[in-house]
Parts: C-alpha cells; sequence; structure tokens
C-alpha cells in the first residue's frame, strides 16, 4: 500500500518536474537546466538530511553515484527530447521504457513475484502509460525519429536509476539521493563549461576574421562585435527565466525522487518503477493547461486505466 502511495504521488510531482525542465530547457541549453536542477535538489536535500536523516557507508555512497552518473544521462536526454516536443509523446515514450526496464530487472534477477491481481495490474499499468502518449487523431503533431531516439535513450537511463537506487540501505535515508543530486550538478556543469569554452573559441576565431576583413577591406562595412561577446540584453530576460524555471524544477525534482525512493525501499522495484512511471500525466496535464496541447480522448481513458492499475497494485 505505501509502495502504491509514495511512487504514485512521486510520479505526479516527477511530471511537473519534467515539464518545468522543459519549459526551461526552451529557454536555456538543456545541458544548463539540469546542471542548475541538480544543484538546487542537492541543497534541498542538505537541508532536509537533518530531518530526515540517514548513514554515510561507502556501500550507499558508492551506489548513490552510480545512480547520479546514469540519472544524469537519462535527465539530460529527457529535457532535451521534451524541449523538441511534443511533451504529449515523447514524455510517455520515456516512461515505458523506464517501466519496463526496472520490472524485467525485478523479475528476472530480483526474484519478485506477485499473486494474479499484481501481474494484471504490471500489464494495465504499462498499457496505460502507453496509451498516454498515443494520439491517433488525424493532423495530430508527431515527433521526430531523434525525439524518439532521446526520449527511448532516456527511458533506459532512467530505468537504469531505479536498479542503482534500488541497491542502496534502508538505513541511508536521503543520502544516495544528495550524491545522486551532486555527481548529477558536477558532471553537468563541466559539460556546460566544455562547451561554453569552445563556443568562445568559436566566438573568438569568427572575430579574428572579422578583424581580418575590417582591415584589409574597410569598405566591406565589417567591424568587430562591439559588445565584447558579452550577451546580448534582450536575451537577459529569457535565461533568468529559465534559470528560474530550472531552480523550480530541482526542487520539485528532489522532492519527487524522495517519494520514489520510499515507494522502492517500501516494497517491490517493479511495483514501484512501473507506478513512477506515471509521471507523463502530471506533464500532459500541466502541458494541456499552461501550453494548450491538446489531449485526446485515448490519453484520458490511459489516465483512468492508470488508477485501476495503481488501485490493483496496491493491493498486490
Amino acid at each position: 500500500m505505501l509502495t502504491a502511495v509514495f511512487s504514485l504521488t512521486g510520479a505526479l510531482v516527477f511530471g511537473a518536474a519534467d515539464f518545468l525542465g522543459g519549459l526551461a530547457a526552451k529557454r536555456i541549453s538543456a545541458l544548463l537546466a539540469t546542471a542548475v536542477a541538480a544543484l538546487s535538489g542537492v541543497v534541498l536535500l542538505l537541508l532536509a538530511l537533518p530531518l530526515l536523516g540517514g548513514e554515510w557507508t561507502a556501500h550507499d555512497v558508492l551506489w548513490g553515484a552510480i545512480s547520479g552518473v546514469v540519472g544524469c544521462i537519462g535527465i539530460a536526454l529527457l529535457y532535451a527530447c521534451l524541449a523538441i516536443g511534443p511533451m504529449s509523446i515523447l514524455s510517455p515514450t520515456t516512461a515505458v521504457v523506464s517501466a519496463i526496464v526496472p520490472v524485467l530487472y525485478g523479475l528476472v534477477v530480483g526474484g519478485e513475484r506477485f499473486g494474479p491481481i499484481g501481474y494484471w495490474g504490471l500489464g494495465l499499468a504499462l498499457v496505460a502509460v502507453v496509451l498516454v502518449g498515443f494520439v491517433p487523431e488525424r493532423g495530430a503533431v508527431r515527433p521526430s525519429l531523434r525525439g524518439i531516439l532521446m526520449a527511448v535513450g532516456s527511458g533506459a537511463a532512467i530505468g537504469g536509476f531505479y536498479i542503482a537506487i534500488d541497491q542502496t540501505s534502508d538505513e541511508s535515508g536521503i543520502v544516495p539521493l544528495i550524491l545522486n543530486r551532486g555527481v548529477n550538478a558536477a558532471l553537468m556543469f563541466a559539460a556546460v563549461a566544455i562547451v561554453a569554452v569552445v563556443a568562445a573559441a568559436r566566438a573568438r576565431r569568427v572575430r579574428a576574421v572579422v578583424d581580418a576583413g575590417a582591415v584589409t577591406r574597410p569598405s566591406a562595412g565589417l567591424t568587430a562585435d562591439a559588445s565584447g561577446g558579452r550577451m546580448p540584453r534582450a536575451a537577459r530576460p529569457a535565461l533568468a527565466a529559465g534559470i528560474r524555471l530550472a531552480v523550480a524544477c530541482g526542487v520539485v525534482d528532489a522532492t519527487a525522487n524522495a517519494l520514489l525512493l520510499f515507494g522502492i525501499r517500501a516494497g517491490d522495484l517493479s511495483i514501484a518503477a512501473v507506478l513512477g512511471a506515471m509521471y507523463p500525466a502530471g506533464t500532459i496535464l500541466l502541458a494541456a493547461l499552461v501550453l494548450r496541447e491538446r489531449i485526446a480522448p485515448v490519453q484520458w481513458a490511459g489516465l483512468v486505466l492508470a488508477l485501476a492499475a495503481a488501485a490493483m497494485l496496491a493491493l498486490a
């Protein structure tokens, strides 16, 4: 019962985080959005550590760090594909893959077994996730091949995060999540720095060409950028808005991950993972309300099936 409650609640909160992350990635780069979100998340978790507690052991620190590397790949791909859009299809695609990977691990490697209602609930949940992302109407927006491949890769990595975090002990509390967010932030800021260095080097080469043209052919009207490479004033509001959205995303994402961690520890990995995969519901509803993206009738049916599956899994 607790697994179903924690996991489904965490999924809805996670969907809101994905929506905020997708909006942030439209205003700033997906790398920067992920880095800022991870940093704000680890700050929140560190503040919550005295309240929630947790033991620091080499085993839990290692698996927390591994989950951070895998999760970093998954979340970066997720935000990037959500920025491409449409959110209402790519988010559920990621969710299906992210559910299948840990379910197979739990059943094959972990030896998890359920009663008949449990297996029916797992199957119904996967169907629900597929229906939520299915848009059959004529003229509906279809995702690009690039977006689909990124969504599948993201789902596989997120599934790996579930498996890695499941290896940690109950006594570790939220310590693995702190390592997860910390490693995520370090990797993403390193990636941002590399991209910035490459961009700066490219800009210097362009200015060198422009300066050479201005000296040898003054009539061409080619001059160096008067801004000195600084960000145009018009772009600053978008950057500030993107940063704010990324910070909010990190806070919401850390909360969702804590709920999902509690769900995993309260019961079976398979149940927690498949219910956690319901997060597209939150993303889709917010996308419909804020971005006016269309929700097809079959998607509403998927949401109803998702609730039914959650009830069946709560009884499993």
